[in-house]
């Protein structure tokens, strides 16, 4: 309860005097009673007898008395607290900023004085519940009673009503019951509509009979127009001339793809890694399957490893002969078909473009003798395992590379396939055909690929004692950078350099020795 001088004013009632004070009937019921002095402290209450505690039982005594050595209490060895400091007195500027003025003591009045004493009717005092305030009365008994629930009473008229947030809600209680009924009404249409037109949409029509015979499906008579040197046009012609290469070494088979490069003599350009595996095995078996589904058994006529080109022989004759190209005609960019026989699916045509030119790629195949590095044409034509050893087609039809590896993460095509350049195919095939083996130029270093930032080379790590290298005067740690007109960037692409020329050519070297640039001649060696 607030004091009299914090109330708030209020206008007086009927009650009080007009200057807030109250008249002689309120104030005597209120008043102190006459002779009553101090508080009005509740009347006496009867308090129960205190009953002194039964003493204590030895065994109480002898776990929780004092000891008998000990007189007094049990802190009285304890020393005393040190003295709590004295606080030293606030500065000079503080007392001047805080202190009362001069002639005051104590708290400062408020700026605009202490107001005067006003009692008035709106004090909680002078309610005109006051009389039966149980508040007020200090003999009123105490009571618990049920929590404090008010009610929120809405004054809008339903059903449709506007909450505190201003939504709009409807208001089930208020509906009529003939509204109620409508809504209920409308629902049960609402699902008896939906289940009919789920019927009728799911219902299986069994009005008509399920077969018709005599039906006759309608067609067209107009013909597909295949132009000169379309997709199409080009397998029709060079598919005859790509045959499936079928190895069998006991129960274990592989599938590869060839070409036919003469018909008459059947003599048939694979790759190395295809057909090593059954090479002078007893028992393996090596077939040729043609376009047709007809096979002949076929014999390795010779191989060579550094190319990765085989050629074989069937006793066959009038085979249809590819037409071989040149790659020196075709540019990047250029449209190609790829024909072989893919995871063993024979005939095979994808197409691509031809997307680089001399790649120097490196071949070893797993089982193979094949340590080959080529220059490779570089396709997007979908090339997979089994299309080794067959055709990549220009678009005239002619042959520009033997399919030999691809690119991938995983096994599968991924566009990046790589051919062997039909220049050098023709070349080592003429060689096999003719002597079963084939001639390769040898410098004879062993090198890796480096780089100094700005130019890359061959690093130098072995040269072979009388070798090419070693007569012309290349030393270990040398870098060589050119090969005739032809520089070197990696050891990849020194080999396919110096795997250009023949033995007994004669190549200049440029070297790069103690940083400074040199050159050597060097007359190559057969490998």
């Amino acid at each position: 309860m607030t004091s009299p001088d914090a109330r708030e004013p209020g206008a007086p009632d009927a009650g009080s005097a007009g200057d807030g004070t109250p008249d002689a009937a309120e104030a005597a019921g209120f008043a102190r009673p006459t002779g009553a002095t101090g508080p009005f402290d509740p009347p006496e209450r009867a308090r129960p007898a205190v009953v002194a505690p039964p003493p204590p039982s030895p065994a109480q005594q002898a776990a929780f008395g004092r000891p008998a050595a000990v007189a007094g209490s049990f802190a009285g060895d304890r020393p005393s607290p040190p003295a709590r400091p004295v606080l030293p007195p606030p500065p000079e500027a503080v007392l001047r900023a805080f202190r009362a003025p001069a002639g005051q003591a104590g708290l400062q009045e408020p700026p605009g004085g202490r107001p005067g004493r006003r009692r008035t009717s709106a004090g909680p005092w002078w309610k005109p519940d006051a009389r039966s305030d149980p508040w007020r009365d200090p003999h009123a008994p105490a009571a618990l009673t049920g929590p404090a629930v008010f009610e929120e009473e809405s004054a809008q008229e339903g059903p449709v009503v506007v909450d505190r947030k201003g939504r709009r809600k409807l208001r089930l209680r208020d509906l009529t019951v003939r509204l109620a009924a409508l809504v209920v009404l409308a629902v049960l249409l609402a699902g008896v509509l939906g289940g009919g037109v789920g019927y009728l949409l799911t219902r299986e029509a069994s009005e008509t009979p399920l077969l018709a015979p005599g039906t006759t499906l309608s067609e067209t008579d107009d013909a597909v127009t295949r132009e000169a040197g379309s997709v199409s046009d080009i397998a029709a012609d060079v598919a005859p001339a790509v045959v499936s290469i079928e190895v069998r070494i006991g129960e274990v088979g592989a599938t590869g793809s060839g070409v036919v490069v003469d018909g008459e003599g059947g003599y048939i350009v694979t790759n190395n890694h295809v057909v090593s595996g059954a090479d002078g095995v007893d028992g393996a078996e090596i077939r040729a399957v043609f376009s047709d589904g007809t096979g002949s058994e076929a014999r390795i006529v010779g191989r060579d490893p550094a190319s990765d080109i085989a050629v074989v022989k069937v006793e066959r004759p009038g085979l249809v002969t590819a037409s071989l190209g040149s790659v020196d005609d075709v540019v990047v960019g250029d449209p190609v078909v790829a024909i072989g026989s893919p995871l063993g699916l024979a005939g095979t045509v994808t197409s691509g473009i031809v997307s680089a030119l001399d790649r120097p790629v490196r071949l070893a195949g797993e089982g193979s003798d094949t340590n080959a590095v080529i220059s490779a044409v570089q396709t997007d034509a979908p090339i997979n395992p089994g299309n080794s050893g067959g055709a990549l087609v220009d678009a005239t039809g002619a042959v520009i590379g033997i399919n030999t590896a691809i690119a991938s993460l995983g096994g599968g095509s991924v566009g990046l396939g790589f051919a062997i350049p039909i220049d050098t195919a023709r070349g080592i095939a003429e060689q096999l055909i003719a002597t079963g083996s084939a001639v390769h130029a040898s410098l004879g270093v062993s090198t890796r690929s480096v780089t100094d930032g700005a130019r890359n080379g061959a690093l130098v790590l072995n040269v072979e004692p009388g070798s090419a290298a070693a007569e012309a005067g290349v030393q270990e740690q040398d870098v060589v950078i050119r090969v005739d007109d032809q520089e070197v960037g990696s050891s990849e692409e020194l080999v396919v350099a110096v795997d250009s020329h023949r033995p007994g050519d004669v190549v200049t070297l440029e070297l790069i020795r103690g940083g400074s640039s040199t050159t050597v001649q060097a007359t190559l060696d057969q490998a």
